[in-house]
């Protein structure tokens, strides 16, 4: 008895926001930040400034080797940093400063934390959000320039992993394979590091009431990512009961996966169509087309990774797409860059607020060569299907810019076959991400709406995606984006068009329930969730009125 009760005390919950996964139990391990040495500067402030650009020249080298393993949605977050080490505004100051004498380990460092600093105290949400990959950045170029790897030490297998922050280069380098979750006290559900966690399936707390201790490495801990806990020296009752639990868990989710190819209808008989996002072509080997009704989303940000394709570069992607659908709708987004997502040499350097700026079809309709070679490229793939292909276009928030697209296409499609290249008219359709949009559908004459929760959330609750400071705002259940959501199925419902939806939201089944009760009959999930979606909606009622029930 008495030890039981001093296990009792020592027994600590901590709790967070819940991200992604279910119940994890394991060794923990506190992540502590990369040893960066102090380098000994250089005999000369010239030799200090060729030492400087020597470690930009390797942290470049590193960032580009992770870029060229990782997927695409990871090269997308990664490449603000690449482009950074490539900015002269940025690097030619400090290079200049230690040119005067100052070593470059305090100039870059000095540089760094101010620019740090501004990003997060400035009130742009922008800006916040870059804050995290702007220390990433900080790190790695002192790494480098220290010539260290950083790193901090091996990993137990089966680990929870405990941090103050998670940047994306850290998340990106553990064995995703070999731990059991990841909790940090710093962080949001939409920040970079959510947004890979979900991804690869990782269980994920963030925001923890608590801050790393030391002395914690190696106690047994529970993480629960369904509620956002992580208990720490669990008594016996309380692990026995989060074994039921995650053994629970993983039942439900092999039984889901188990069915991913069933149809998917609700408890009360109605059918929904379960899509899937493609933001890689190796995708395409990974995943069954019979998991699926179709492909919802497929982004092509990372045909653009090294300057613009070629319109025979971009048909060949297309074509295989189509093939691999195999007669299944596919939906294919044009080029959605700027916001998060700067492309060297494509988008706008600058901008005082990217995700209020040149970004999606303001982007395209600014860079029209770019937009018609893409436009070609998809027509001459829609003649390859039995199935029309869909082509929806982002960011749009007024019908003028899905009608200059849509004389855009025209010309395309007329030069194409004046020149005798089989081709065809892809069904022209917009995505709904800004408020304005989704207020107004019914005025847009588009083919399909699908919507994207992400930003949807993001500028109807005014909370940047990736600062936790007002992670709390960007609630995918607030009533607002749920009216606005609602609306869009019921103009598409009027106007007699599909609706569906591509953003996270579609791929967390505990949201199934709430976007069926907005009249939502199509969601395009993660391909990971789909046999979860399909469960969470076996298990729900449709919630809405039957003449929503075709969106």
């Amino acid at each position: 008895m008495p030890s039981e009760t001093a296990e009792a005390v020592r027994e600590a919950v901590h709790r967070g926001t819940a991200v992604c996964g279910g119940v994890a139990i394991g060794p923990l391990h506190v992540l502590r930040g990369a040893a960066v040495a102090r380098r000994e500067a250089a005999a000369t402030p010239q030799a200090e400034v060729a030492a400087f650009r020597a470690a930009l020249a390797a942290a470049t080298a590193a960032l580009e080797a992770v870029l060229a393993a990782e997927d695409e949605l990871a090269g997308d977050i990664l490449e603000f940093q690449a482009a950074l080490l490539d900015d002269p505004d940025l690097i030619e100051p400090i290079a200049a400063t230690i040119a005067l004498g100052t070593p470059a380990h305090d100039a870059w460092a000095a540089a760094m934390d101010t620019e740090i600093a501004a990003y997060r105290e400035d009130g742009d949400p922008v800006l916040s959000a870059r804050a995290d990959d702007l220390a990433d950045l900080r790190t790695r170029v002192l790494i480098a320039l220290s010539g260290g790897e950083g790193g901090g030490g091996t990993t137990p297998a089966g680990a929870i992993i405990l941090a103050v922050e998670m940047t994306p280069s850290s998340f990106l380098a553990l064995d995703h394979a070999r731990i059991a979750g990841v909790a940090t006290t710093g962080g949001s559900p939409t920040s970079h590091v959510s947004i890979l966690a979900k991804a690869r399936g990782v269980n994920l707390v963030v925001g923890l009431d608590t801050v790393p201790d030391e002395t914690l490495e190696g106690a047994t801990a529970i993480l629960d990512a369904s509620d956002g806990t992580l208990v720490t020296n669990p008594a016996p009752v309380t692990l026995g009961e989060a074994e039921a639990r995650r053994a629970a868990g993983a039942a439900a989710r092999s039984a889901a996966d188990a069915r991913a190819a069933d149809p998917a209808v609700t408890a009360d008989g109605v059918p929904v169509r379960v899509m899937v996002n493609i933001d890689d072509p190796a995708l395409l080997d990974l995943i069954d087309p019979a998991i699926c009704d179709g492909v919802g989303l497929t982004r092509t940000e990372f045909l653009f990774a090294d300057g613009a394709p070629d319109e025979d570069t971009q048909f060949t992607f297309y074509a295989r797409l189509l093939a691999w659908a195999d007669g299944r709708p596919v939906t294919i987004r044009t080029l959605d860059a700027g916001g998060d997502k700067p492309i060297p040499g494509v988008t706008f350097d600058g901008e005082a607020n990217p995700f209020l700026g040149v970004r999606g079809v303001r982007l395209s309709l600014g860079r029209p060569d770019l937009l018609r070679t893409q436009l070609r490229a998809l027509a001459r793939a829609a003649a390859t299907t039995p199935v029309p292909l869909k082509v929806m276009v982002p960011m749009v928030t007024v019908p003028d810019e899905l009608e200059r697209v849509r004389a855009l296409l025209a010309e395309a499609v007329a030069a194409l076959e004046a020149a005798g290249t089989p081709c065809a008219t892809p069904i022209l359709g917009t995505m709904i991400e800004v408020p304005a949009a989704a207020l107004t559908a019914g005025t847009f004459d588009a083919g399909f709406y699908s919507i994207g929760s992400n930003d949807l959330i993001q500028y109807a609750t005014a909370s940047a995606r990736d600062n936790p400071a007002v992670a709390s705002l960007a609630d995918p259940l607030n009533p607002a984006v749920l009216e606005l959501i609602a609306r869009t199925v019921a103009a598409g419902a009027a106007r007699g068009v599909e609706v569906s939806l591509c953003g996270d939201m579609a791929s967390s089944p505990a949201l199934a329930g709430a976007l069926l009760a907005t009249g939502l009959r199509v969601f395009s999930a993660a391909p990971a969730e789909v046999g979860a979606v399909k469960q969470a909606i076996r298990a729900s009622v449709s919630n809405a009125p039957e003449d929503g029930g075709d969106a």
